[in-house]
């Protein structure tokens, strides 16, 4: 009798030693988000509503006539090309929490740590490729409804000037804003991971409390609930794209002032903070 031997065929590519490296994760996850019908669409929204707002909202400016030059004309430049930022960074806020608990809300995220079973690397390559798309986006929209509402602003006696800093630092400021409240709502929704919850807690964070304590301090005449309002993220954030925003000291009635760089700074310690408490949490609590 014969005895026949078959002989196993390895077929495929041996991927043994195979890292997965961090631009790995981010094309990953660049993927994922392109792919997403809801990320899609906010990234539409911001876009139309930054180019929208900033030309209609400049055909409001300066309704005198009188020739604008100097720090007046700056300002109006700086504000009615600004006037975007209050909407679009309450949709960049439902973004960041839907972009990460949308994950766990359809299981996704256990294939996600499954490829990296640390999760920060995941994570990380998330957070930068939603700030960085996010920045470009506004920034894109944002400078086309600027030379969109040049022409019109110049037509109704405004000088306008671009090329001040004065001018410059505020209009790119404002779009720092917006991938920044991004980072902050997507720490919000890692640690909730619940979309509705998320949303929920990171709209009130941005637009419902400021609005709480200022009526409290109104009716109060308490100067220091005044203060707290000024390091929350909406207003510490706000500092980045007004028009001198002054300086962070305490004047006659003892209101705190921030500037733009003490306000970037608030904002960055919030994001932070927010986010490592996500992070901490991240490896402690199950998929």
């Amino acid at each position: 009798m014969t005895t026949v031997t078959a002989t196993k065929k390895t077929t495929g590519t041996d991927l043994t030693g195979a890292r997965l490296t961090f631009p790995h994760l981010m094309l990953s996850e660049w993927i994922k988000m392109r792919s997403i019908r809801s990320t899609v669409w906010c990234y539409l929204v911001i876009f139309v509503l930054n180019i929208a707002i900033s030309v209609l909202a400049s055909l409001g400016v300066n309704p005198t006539g009188q020739h604008l030059t100097g720090d007046a004309a700056n300002s109006a430049v700086v504000q009615f090309n600004t006037a975007n930022v209050t909407i679009t960074g309450l949709v960049a806020a439902v973004l960041g929490v839907l972009i990460i608990s949308g994950e766990y809300g359809t299981g996704m995220i256990r294939s996600t740590f499954a490829a990296d079973p640390r999760r920060y690397g995941a994570v990380g390559a998330k957070a930068l490729v939603l700030a960085v798309t996010t920045f470009v986006i506004s920034g894109v929209s944002a400078g086309i409804g600027v030379l969109g509402s040049g022409p019109i602003m110049s037509s109704n006696n405004v000088d306008v000037n671009l090329g001040d800093a004065d001018v410059l630092k505020p209009l790119l400021g404002a779009e720092l804003y917006v991938a920044m409240i991004t980072l902050l709502a997507f720490g919000i929704g890692l640690l909730i991971r619940v979309s509705a919850g998320g949303v929920a807690i990171a709209v009130g964070l941005l637009f419902v409390v400021p609005i709480l304590l200022q009526v409290i301090a109104a009716l109060t005449h308490q100067n220091w609930i005044t203060n707290i309002t000024q390091f929350l993220p909406s207003q510490a954030g706000g500092q980045l794209y007004a028009y001198q925003a002054g300086t962070a000291s305490g004047g006659d009635n003892g209101i705190i002032s921030l500037n733009a760089w003490q306000g970037f700074a608030v904002l960055a310690a919030e994001v932070v903070a927010v986010g490592a408490v996500a992070v901490i949490l991240l490896k402690r609590r199950d998929a």
